[in-house]
């Protein structure tokens, strides 16, 4: 029998189900997937197998692959997040094929078994021997997850550990090679031809006082390829000619201060460790740096919220692009102001964000600040029969629940100032459009904002608590 007819049957099977049956959502997760890894298709069969053999209806199916466990736990998979965050009262039990699959952190299954008693959900696997609502299950579902962590942070030390002797061999043993370079028949790192004469092309023009933006704009009109896929971009550009590797020298990623750069890795001499034949000598990568030092504009360092408190917002009324804010620094003061991406030279620089962000929050405040706030909850599962998920019954089914908090927004940004402010237009889709028109003899131009509030806008306002926040 084929698996799809196997699926027609059990879907056939479960319309024989009572209209009161328990709810199940299945999970199905691959860290790779593979010829060689059990396929996701067999694991959903099984499932919807186990569902029909308990006497649950499926209600769905999240499939999250090529997803890690250990680094993205359930509630932020793409699929089971969403069915965990925003479709709760829709299932009543989560079956998973096996619990390594689900989860591989004592901590992330602490967390799950909360969210599930809190929120009246039974966790049942087909490989263990699982039950929530049994002291015994429970006890057995701690027991599996503190193997599997023990056996991911093995894992995690023998990479590490790996990593840690490659660094500072000569040869190139993992990893890919930096731009510049690529890795041949014997498997060491030598010079690509074709991605040095775009480097050596690139020193020469830098010493012409060429500018990044303008080579890149070269480049892509010749459709010279990236090396690494997608476009040539400025920052691209810079960090690959920014990077010591063009040296022949072991490097590592540094993202320190904000700003994504290659330092160079040292032996255990205190040397920078040697692994290929340079692209550039001392002399070169020095004048290359000093003619990419004199054409680059000093910028202060980022934000930590981003380019601009109300990104996602503020839009140009032009060719409807997020306004980001642009900082330069001189001698004598800093300079910020808004521009879009897609009009010319960023549009018309519109001066003052401050005073923009205080003229948005004002018009937001007169538009719906007298809104109550309001949040969506889910009722404790103390409220309901805790053997639903597994007898089933005319007990009442979790729902979403909405709370009055007797305050109005007003009240809330006036208390919790303007991230808030941001935060709460997001998520209700409210967009301002920045319309500049110059002014004659004058060098700014004169700002208009024009605020676009959706139609649903009471139900777009309302909170919804993150029941996994902290996590």
């Amino acid at each position: 029998m084929t698996d799809l007819q196997l699926l027609g049957e059990l879907e056939e099977e479960e319309r024989r189900l009572p209209p009161d049956a328990p709810r199940a959502l299945l999970s199905v997760r691959l860290s790779v997937l593979t010829a060689e890894t059990t396929s996701p298709v067999r694991q959903e069969l099984d499932l919807r197998v186990l569902a029909l053999e308990r006497g649950y209806r499926v209600v769905g199916v999240a499939r999250d692959l090529n997803v890690s466990a250990t680094k993205v736990p359930p509630w932020k998979r793409t699929q089971l997040g969403h069915w965990l965050n925003d479709r709760a009262p829709d299932f009543d039990v989560l079956l998973i094929w096996r619990l390594d699959r689900f989860i591989r952190r004592l901590t992330d299954l602490s967390t799950m078994t909360d969210w599930c008693l809190g929120h009246g959900k039974n966790l049942v696997s087909l490989h263990d021997t699982i039950d929530l609502l049994s002291p015994a299950g429970r006890t057995m579902a701690g027991l599996i997850a503190g193997i599997a962590e023990l056996e991911t942070a093995g894992n995690s030390r023998r990479v590490t550990s790996l990593w840690g002797y490659t660094r500072a061999q000569p040869d190139w043993l993992v990893g890919k090679p930096p731009y510049g370079y690529a890795i041949d028949d014997r498997g060491t790192l030598v010079i690509d031809p074709k991605a040095y004469r775009v480097l050596r092309w690139c020193l020469g023009a830098a010493r012409r006082g060429v500018s990044a933006r303008r080579m890149t704009a070269v480049l892509t009109r010749a459709r010279i390829p990236t090396g690494g896929g997608g476009s040539w971009t400025t920052s691209t550009l810079l960090r690959r000619l920014r990077n010591p590797a063009l040296r022949g020298l072991r490097v590592q990623e540094d993202k320190s201060g904000g700003i994504r750069r290659s330092k160079i890795v040292l032996g255990r001499d205190g040397n920078p460790v040697k692994v290929a034949d340079s692209v550039f000598t001392e002399a070169e990568w020095q004048s290359l740096q000093a003619a990419l030092d004199a054409r680059t504009k000093s910028q202060p360092p980022r934000r930590t919220g981003g380019a601009t408190e109300f990104l996602g917002t503020l839009l140009c009324a032009d060719c409807g692009t997020n306004m980001t804010v642009h900082r330069t620094q001189t001698k004598r003061r800093a300079y910020a102001y808004l521009r879009c991406r897609s009009c010319r030279s960023g549009g018309l620089g519109a001066p003052d964000p401050e005073a923009v962000y205080a003229r948005l929050v004002d018009a937001a405040t007169g538009a719906f600040g007298a809104e109550p706030v309001r949040v969506r909850e889910y009722p404790p599962a103390v409220d309901r029969d805790p053997q639903w998920s597994l007898e089933g019954g005319t007990a009442e089914r979790g729902r979403w629940v909405v709370v009055d908090t007797g305050d109005t927004f007003r009240d809330r940004w006036k208390r919790h100032g303007r991230e808030t402010v941001a935060e709460d237009l997001r998520r209700a889709g409210v967009t301002c459009a920045v319309h500049r028109s110059k002014v004659p003899g004058v060098r700014a131009p004169e700002v208009r904002l024009e605020l676009v509030i959706p139609d649903d806008i009471g139900e777009r306002l309302v909170i919804k608590n993150d029941a996994f926040a902290g996590r």
